[in-house]
């Protein structure tokens, strides 16, 4: 979506539209893409190669108030939610780390100290429960917190 991505837009729609009943479909499935969604304000989350008959099940369910998450979908979400949630600058950081900056380079980015990114590499490191930079970097991309 080229003005915003599909989270800030259900955020918006649901902050303008209070009654929104929003349904994502889409090709992610990944446990932070689903719970980012969800907790965007969407009430129902399904893959694209949902069969006609989930994806009428889905709109009954939503449009009655209720919420729609396919097993497989939950089952993931589950697992999403067992990890602790980096902080909007860890995920700033994070996603620099990811295309190879190093603490001083991230801190001129965010306008931040070198300590003051060395802080939240080390929170995002305990957090993701990753040895180093590489397996964070990893662990971010298998997750959908960043991409290549």
């Amino acid at each position: 979506m080229p003005q915003m991505g599909g989270v800030e837009t259900i955020a918006a729609l649901c902050a303008e539209f209070t009654t929104a009943r929003i349904i994502v479909l889409t090709t992610y499935d990944g446990g932070e893409d689903i719970y980012r969604g969800l907790r965007a304000g969407a009430k129902g989350y399904l893959l694209k190669d949902s069969k006609p008959s989930q994806l009428r099940t889905a709109i009954r369910t939503v449009h009655s108030g209720q919420q729609y998450i396919p097993l497989h979908v939950g089952a993931k979400l589950v697992q999403r939610m067992n990890n602790p949630e980096l902080t909007d600058r860890e995920l700033e950081v994070l996603r620099l780390v990811a295309q190879g900056m190093s603490n001083l380079e991230i801190g001129a980015a965010l306008t931040i100290t070198e300590s003051t990114v060395k802080s939240n590499v080390n929170r995002i490191l305990s957090k993701l429960g990753a040895k180093d930079r590489t397996q964070a970097t990893i662990i971010a991309l298998k997750r959908g917190l960043t991409s290549p």
